[in-house]
């Protein structure tokens, strides 16, 4: 501890030098920044006889604290690396391959870990305080993060940066980890380009949000596409007619909150051909089911849930949240608006897998009838590999769309 105590008051000493000396009335390069770090630290060396190795662990900190992400940039800059979890001063742990560990570094204090809470939520304009402890916000490269503070987290700020790949997950990459049958992927690639309106469901970590992004690969490049989201993250590539709305919290100087609701709300003033929503997590569900019912066929969206039959009562339940309505005329919503379910999961394995492709055919008496087409059935294990095959279990019904968008398929499937 106590040597910890003192790396942590020389490099706040270092840091304050540093500080007092830039220039913060203009743009500081990097590379200025840099030797300016350099300087300071030989100074200090000079002074009381640092190795080598020890100046160039300061100069490295230093700069990662002042341009960077502090400890935390080595492990954003290893690309196996898939969640980040600081939990206070009680440890750094990461997720590599699907398995959770205990990093050997972590931070000095709690201020500089408060030190970068700052610096990602002021990059994108979100107010994180004792008032308002808890916070999503993102990385300039769009990896998610979501943050709380004392006094609701007891032992201290937490951190959990959930990580994307700098290039997102195609349909085709997805097939060549088993993740997906290609009678699968040709299935749900037919259907995006045809218009039906597809809910991914799954539970957390189950690549809800990768999967989203690999079926807008099929989305026709002449579409207006309107991206609704909590916290931008999704990588839509392909669409060049692409509007990107993000929520913001109510903050000072009478800063109105922003909420999914509204933007829900107003992508239908921007003449939209599909609404892709990032997911939907309480009363705005009323919003996406009106999307879906109103015309804006194709739309995708995603949901946590423990089943496809969960799904639907998930979606439910969130419509009472901000409204109440008879539960027939929800379910009635459901019905008309929503044509696919996906359902993923994550195996305990580690892997992620499509599990389930379920159409909603309608009222089945007071119920929301479900036709399951394709399902995973697991069918062993092999070098701890969950191994299973990909069972085509019914035809779907409600083939109108793939006849109106010309598609073989609408000479498929019953009426």
């Amino acid at each position: 501890m106590a040597q910890g105590s003192e790396a942590n008051a020389v490099f706040a000493e270092l840091k304050r030098q540093i500080l007092e000396r830039v220039d913060l009335s203009r743009e500081v390069p990097d590379e200025e920044m840099q030797e300016l770090i350099d300087e300071v630290v030989l100074s200090y060396g000079r002074e009381r006889a640092l190795s080598l190795n020890e100046k160039c662990r300061l100069k490295k900190e230093l700069f990662h604290a002042l341009r960077k992400m502090d400890v935390l940039q080595e492990v954003l800059e290893d690309p196996d690396v898939t969640e980040i979890m600081v939990n206070g001063m009680d440890g750094i742990f990461l997720e590599r391959g699907g398995r959770l560990s205990r990093w050997e570094k972590n931070f000095y204090s709690k201020e500089r870990i408060l030190d970068i809470i700052g610096q990602i939520t002021g990059a994108c304009n979100r107010a994180v305080n004792e008032s308002q402890p808890i916070a999503d916000a993102r990385l300039d490269n769009g990896d998610r993060v979501h943050v709380v503070l004392p006094p609701v987290a007891v032992n201290g700020p937490i951190i959990t940066i959930r990580r994307f790949p700098k290039e997102p997950i195609t349909m085709d990459r997805l097939l060549e980890t088993d993740s997906i049958s290609g009678e699968e992927a040709e299935f749900l690639a037919d259907a995006v380009r045809a218009g039906y309106s597809i809910l991914v469901a799954g539970g957390t970590g189950s690549g809800k949000t990768t999967f989203l992004n690999a079926l807008s690969e099929f989305i026709p490049q002449e579409e207006r596409v309107v991206v609704i989201e909590d916290t931008a993250e999704l990588q839509i590539r392909g669409v060049p007619n692409l509007v990107r709305l993000e929520t913001r919290a109510a903050g000072a100087e009478d800063c109105r909150e922003i909420t999914m609701r509204d933007l829900i709300r107003a992508s239908l003033r921007m003449r939209p051909s599909r609404i892709i929503v990032g997911e939907v997590r309480g009363a705005e569900a009323f919003e996406l089911l009106t999307c879906l019912n109103t015309g804006h066929d194709g739309s995708i969206s995603t949901c946590h849930a423990n089943s496809t039959r969960d799904t639907v009562a998930r979606l439910e339940t969130m419509v009472l949240m901000g409204m109440e309505l008879p539960l027939q005329a929800i379910r009635r919503q459901i019905a008309s608006g929503v044509d696919l379910i996906v359902y993923l999961g994550r195996l305990r394995d580690k892997s992620r897998r499509l599990l389930e492709i379920t159409e909603v055919t309608g009222m089945e008496g007071e119920q929301v009838g479900l036709n399951p087409l394709f399902l995973f059935r697991e069918t062993g294990e092999v070098s701890g590999r969950i191994c299973g095959i990909q069972e085509k279990t019914g035809e779907i019904k409600n083939i109108e769309k793939f006849r109106r968008a010309g598609s073989p398929r609408g000479a498929e499937g019953g009426s």
